[in-house]
């Protein structure tokens, strides 16, 4: 069984041209294409996303430091939400440069990542002063 698989696999491989195993593989820009679009997902740069998948996905993972202590709720959810945008911001520049390179890219620059990171605190800010005015809450204190 083995012996076939590794058979079939280098048949595969000897049918893809030289010139798209040099450039990456061949799936690469496939990768890429569902790279940027689960970061864009991710990232604060579509309207939506923070109403819809970011503050929500931060929350979950604020309720659940909740359960081991109330006042874990709060800087969970902040860190679960850098977690959220940053990674956002990485998958889409690492999938952008899978659709736009021909090498596949290299590694991100440090100004990319300073960019990534500024963007995400900004943000930040905003869900903290959310959560100090009470507009957003545990579970429990919307359902008496």
């Amino acid at each position: 069984m083995k012996a076939r698989i590794r058979e079939a696999i280098k048949t595969d491989l000897q049918t893809v041209p030289a010139r798209s195993l040099a450039a990456g593989l061949p799936g690469r820009r496939a990768r890429g294409g569902l790279l940027t679009t689960v970061g864009f997902i991710l990232s604060p740069v579509s309207w939506w996303n923070d109403l819809f998948i970011n503050i929500p996905l931060a929350y979950a993972f604020g309720a659940l430091f909740a359960l081991i202590s109330r006042d874990l709720f709060l800087p969970a959810m902040v860190v679960g939400y850098w977690i959220t945008n940053l990674l956002g911001f990485v998958l889409m520049h690492r999938g952008m440069k899978d659709l736009l390179s021909k090498d596949g890219g290299e590694g991100r620059r440090r100004r990319d990542l300073l960019v990534d990171i500024s963007v995400s605190i900004a943000y930040t800010v905003i869900v903290v002063i959310l959560v100090a005015a009470g507009v957003l809450r545990l579970p429990a204190e919307y359902f008496p």
